[in-house]
């Protein structure tokens, strides 16, 4: 929510559409390739079993305290969530980006790629420091310490401008 506004959250396949080509950047193909990705996917993991079983979880894929970092938007309500967005698709785009149904389109985008709209107004966030460590932290049974500068610079995806 940005003031008085709600955005929904449009799911991975709304972002691929203009991110997965080259002229962009093909943030998309990064974000596949990215821990990120597999969020999901990693909590059916044996290893991730073994953790949920010596914490009393059943199922790591349904509980509250592990889908709120393998997830994007965990906790929100389901009229806030696109037909096209998928659990399944981990943390994506809008786990740091913010909900993008107010600026995932080109027109948006270039209005604030050219200084004439801040993308805070839309629901675009750009993501720092003390929102990744809501998840990269000490609470997670496998945390290994963080080093924002060092992780920041693994998984970057510069956007080049649209015209």
């Amino acid at each position: 929510m940005q003031g008085d506004k709600e955005f929904s959250y449009t799911g991975v396949a709304k972002c691929k559409m203009c991110h997965s080509k080259d002229k962009t950047g093909n943030q998309y193909a990064i974000w596949q390739k990215d821990k990120h990705s597999k969020a999901y996917e990693t909590l059916a993991s044996e290893e991730s079993k073994k953790i949920a079983k010596e914490k009393g979880i059943a199922d790591a894929q349904k509980a509250p305290e592990c889908l709120k970092c393998h997830v994007t938007a965990y906790g929100v309500d389901a009229k806030l969530l696109d037909k096209k967005f998928k659990i399944e698709d981990g943390v994506g785009c809008e786990s740091c980006h913010g909900p993008g149904s107010g600026y995932y389109s080109n027109k948006v985008m270039k209005d604030i790629y050219a200084g004439k709209l801040d993308g805070a107004t839309v629901g675009l966030i750009e993501p720092d420091e003390k929102l990744c460590v809501t998840c990269h932290n000490a609470e997670s049974p496998t945390f290994k310490g963080f080093d924002y500068k060092k992780f920041s610079a693994q998984i970057a995806h510069p956007v080049k401008p649209l015209k």
